[in-house]
């Protein structure tokens, strides 16, 4: 059985971007195989890395091909994983239980192709999968959360909608399976991580409410971590076309900017 990060196989993905390839690749995570979506610019390589986290579950919030296109083709190599039990990949998928690994292992596979500094890119759901990463690895530059989730309960009491499934994932509601919503929540351990951070939210989200990323935001600010918000006044989870394009390139410039912060750090310490 091959390692948890090791490549099982490829196979060339229909690409809707000219100067991007695209890939759907099968890795190991946890014992398990689990698929995911590559994309390279085929001007440049071994550049920096962002690794997508898409929100949703299950066919909900799947990667979409032109989303990840997007991103490499403004020079990044950029790898989505679909998270176990999605899209012929083994497993079921948990909702930010051991499918964590997923995106954990999914760096793995991004560094294969990338020699570059890497990068967390997430909405919604995939906030929480971002967090984890960064908190379970030591070699992230960034994460860049948009409408993401940080908190399992806050989520359970918000979105009447997703109970059912909460219910059936976690064994119960947060007053009868409250350890399994604990054990799901990143912010008590996100002192760990290294990495800084930059939360993206429209503040009239009804699908993540701006309380999430308002809880991300004291988390980071107690344990002294380095991170800026972008809080859009008047925008829904889904902002529109014109502001997600400019949003998106505005994030790759930030991710770049803190690319040479953490050079200049290795260079002030000596490293």
């Amino acid at each position: 059985m091959l390692k948890n990060g090791d490549i099982e196989s490829m196979r060339w993905y229909p690409s809707p971007n000219p100067n991007v390839r695209l890939r759907e690749v099968t890795y190991w995570s946890e014992g398990l195989r689990i698929k995911g979506l590559l994309a390279e610019p085929k001007t440049a390589s071994s550049g920096s890395g962002i690794l997508y986290l898409r929100g949703g579950i299950q066919s909900i919030g799947m990667v979409r091909p032109a989303r990840i296109a997007q991103f490499a083709g403004m020079g990044f190599t950029v790898f989505a994983p679909y998270y176990r039990g999605n899209r012929g990949g083994e497993g079921k998928d948990e909702f930010a239980g051991a499918d964590r690994y997923d995106a954990v292992h999914a760096v793995d596979v991004l560094k294969k192709f990338s020699a570059g500094p890497v990068h967390l890119l997430a909405f919604s759901r995939g906030g929480i999968m971002a967090l984890w990463t960064a908190i379970l690895r030591n070699d992230i530059c960034s994460v860049v959360t948009w409408a993401g989730v940080t908190d399992t309960v806050l989520t359970y009491k918000e979105r009447l909608d997703m109970r059912r499934m909460m219910k059936r994932l976690y064994g119960g509601t947060p007053n009868t399976a409250l350890p399994a919503f604990e054990e799901r929540n990143p912010l008590m351990h996100i002192g760990e991580s290294k990495a800084a951070y930059l939360i993206i939210h429209g503040l009239k989200d009804d699908n993540v409410s701006p309380q999430q990323a308002f809880l991300l935001e004291q988390a980071l600010e107690l344990n002294h971590q380095p991170y800026e918000t972008w809080y859009f006044p008047d925008y829904t989870h889904f902002f529109p076309p014109l502001a997600n394009r400019k949003t998106a390139k505005a994030l790759t410039i930030w991710m770049k900017k803190q690319e040479k912060r953490q050079d200049d750090t290795v260079d002030r310490l000596g490293g």
